[in-house]
């Protein structure tokens, strides 16, 4: 189960890094997913770092920190956490536009979470390979409040959206906590394929 978990919030941690903040903000978030269900918990974001944390159905905290090239997947009721490498091809971008997309269009207007939205259909093209998601652009806020994969697989939202300075002390990993170090030549791709 706990591996699940890390996986999840892996696949969390591509998805927000494919998307585009220039602001720093806290929010409720629940994420959607076909194989994995729903996963509800709070992001913090600010430059160069952003943190998942997830409660269901035990405590995870996952920090992404691109200035250390390093994401922290933190486990609190063991005091213990794994260090994986960032792939900084997947860096946040500091505008709207989505990493790798190719064609942008408004399909229509409506209220998300309380918010007034533009809703596009984006086509993103990765390698050689296109796909499309729908993005919920909030221009009240400038936010992306909800994403969702156009073949219905996954669905983002964010909720209760704050928008302001986070301090830098929710992106280190807490002390007294162990290093819980990969076995010998697993990787988290290796995980991944292995839960397959």
């Amino acid at each position: 189960m706990m591996l699940k978990r890390i996986i999840f919030a892996f696949f969390f941690v591509v998805l927000v890094s494919c998307q585009a903040f220039a602001i720093e903000f806290s929010a409720d978030t629940i994420m959607t997913h076909k194989n994995a269900g729903k996963t509800s918990g709070k992001i913090y974001y600010k430059a160069d770092m952003y943190r998942m944390d997830m409660n269901s159905p035990q405590e995870m905290i996952m920090i992404t920190r691109m200035d250390k090239q390093v994401i922290w997947n933190i486990m609190p009721s063991q005091k213990m956490y794994m260090e994986m490498p960032f792939n900084l091809t997947n860096q946040p971008m500091v505008e709207e536009k989505i990493e790798g997309e190719i064609e942008r269009k408004k399909l229509l207007s409506e209220i998300v979470n309380g918010h007034p939205t533009d809703k596009f259909l984006i086509t993103i093209k990765t390698n050689d390979t296109e796909h499309q998601v729908y993005q919920w652009w909030a221009t009240d806020i400038n936010f992306p409040v909800k994403n969702a994969a156009v073949d219905g697989s996954w669905v983002q939202e964010y909720k209760n959206i704050t928008l302001g300075n986070q301090p830098n002390s929710l992106f280190e990993v807490p002390g007294g906590y162990k290093k819980l170090e990969m076995p010998g030549g697993l990787n988290m791709m290796n995980m991944m394929n292995m839960d397959q």
